[in-house]
């Protein structure tokens, strides 16, 4: 049993390890690209194209993908997507040796990375509880967003260091070598392979992607869930992008006041990613994605209520929203592993994120509008309310009540 319980932590472990190095050093670059592009153009609109970019192949694709990673080897698929972001980055790395870039390749290089992630998060997440035992699977998704927010943390300082003593080249270097690391990793790691994935190579392509849905609807709790989660997401994404905006225009703030609503927001994230990972053995899971959703409405509630002055307030929202985070996406995560047969993880996992993916923008566009005309401070009042509904509807649903019963 030791022996065993042993074997998998060393496996879940490895793969996190590279994934953690990987994963800072691609927000690192990630960071660095928008510096560069800010100082090259001085457009909010390219800022805009190229943010779009990052989700566009997960929004139009992910069903796509989603068969792949069910059809394929996910090892293999794992270590192609890192092969691929760290090949776009090399080639980019070496013509900027010789020239200039400019933002047309730069934005070609982000869609490239972009695919690469497209089909990397959901392999990773569909090979996950092949590998962890399924009482342990909120503990670790709760590790994997410790690791997310320690690259939040560190990111926007590493690259504004290394931006400013090294030339982008040499950036790009790091987050390749990262992939490679993330690559290594993975091949030593021994992945269980699933009898199905021989069986469904010769099945139609549109068949694939309906019987992904139809795992999905089947699990009625789950779908019921994804449905609040899509809404809770529709109004709370687009709040992560008027955060500079009320921090600097309504609290009167400098780019220095953004930083620290971004650190203490990814700070909480930290907190509660160990705190999940610590004590994860929750029995009441709905429960506590209720309280989260509820949490973070409460703050932004708070949030929008303070006065011009009450920007040490706000940072400790920010800080409580983060807090709140890791017992939303960590436990929903979990409960998807656990409820949805390991043959058809790849394709729900890119479905849900394809959804969300597609209600970001849309959200985006509507907050922006109402923002601007009814002032940011009130945006946030309004969907902190509308958030706080939505964890109403949660335990209202019979169907996603009885998750927490089998």
């Amino acid at each position: 049993m030791n022996n065993k319980t042993s074997k998998w932590k060393q496996s879940f472990f490895m793969i996190w390890t590279g994934q953690a190095i990987s994963l800072i050093t691609s927000a690192i670059l990630q960071m660095a690209i928008i510096f560069y592009l800010t100082e090259k153009t001085g457009s909010a609109m390219v800022l805009s194209v190229a943010s779009f970019i990052g989700f566009l192949p997960y929004a139009v694709f992910g069903p796509v993908i989603g068969v792949l990673v069910d059809r394929y080897d996910r090892k293999k698929i794992m270590i192609v997507a890192d092969l691929m972001i760290a090949a776009a980055g090399g080639g980019l790395a070496i013509i900027a040796l010789y020239m200039d870039l400019p933002v047309w390749m730069v934005m070609a290089v982000l869609f490239i990375r972009s695919i690469g992630t497209a089909f990397h998060s959901p392999a990773l997440s569909a090979v996950t509880p092949l590998l962890v035992p399924e009482e342990e699977l909120t503990k670790c998704a709760g590790y994997s967003q410790s690791l997310q927010s320690v690259s939040y943390i560190l990111s926007p300082a590493a690259a504004a260091f290394l931006y400013s003593v090294w030339e982008l080249n040499l950036i790009i270097a790091i987050d390749v070598a990262g992939a490679v690391i993330a690559c290594i990793t993975v091949g030593l790691v021994q992945i269980p392979k699933l009898n199905a994935v021989d069986k469904n190579l010769n099945q139609n392509f549109m068949k694939e992607m309906r019987e992904g849905f139809d795992a999905l609807k089947e699990n009625r709790g789950i779908f019921a869930l994804l449905l609040i989660g899509t809404l809770y997401m529709f109004v709370y994404m687009p709040i992560n992008a008027l955060y500079p905006l009320i921090s600097m225009e309504y609290f009167s703030g400098t780019p220095v006041h953004v930083s620290i609503t971004e650190i203490a927001y990814a700070s909480g994230m930290l907190a509660g990613g160990l705190l999940l990972g610590l004590f994860g053995n929750l029995k009441k899971r709905v429960l506590f994605i209720t309280a989260s959703v509820f949490m973070m409405g409460a703050s932004l509630t708070v949030s929008g209520l303070l006065p011009p002055d009450g920007f040490v307030l706000f940072v400790i929202c920010c800080a409580v929203m983060g807090l709140s985070v890791p017992f939303y996406s960590g436990v929903q995560t979990a409960l998807f592993q656990e409820k949805i047969q390991p043959e058809y993880l790849g394709r729900v996992f890119s479905l849900t994120g394809s959804i969300m993916s597609l209600a970001m923008p849309i959200g985006l566009i509507l907050s922006g509008f109402f923002a601007d005309r009814i002032g940011v401070n009130h945006w946030f009042l309004l969907s902190g309310i509308m958030i706080m509904g939505i964890a109403g509807i949660c335990p209202m649903v019979n169907d996603i009540r009885k998750l927490d019963e089998f």
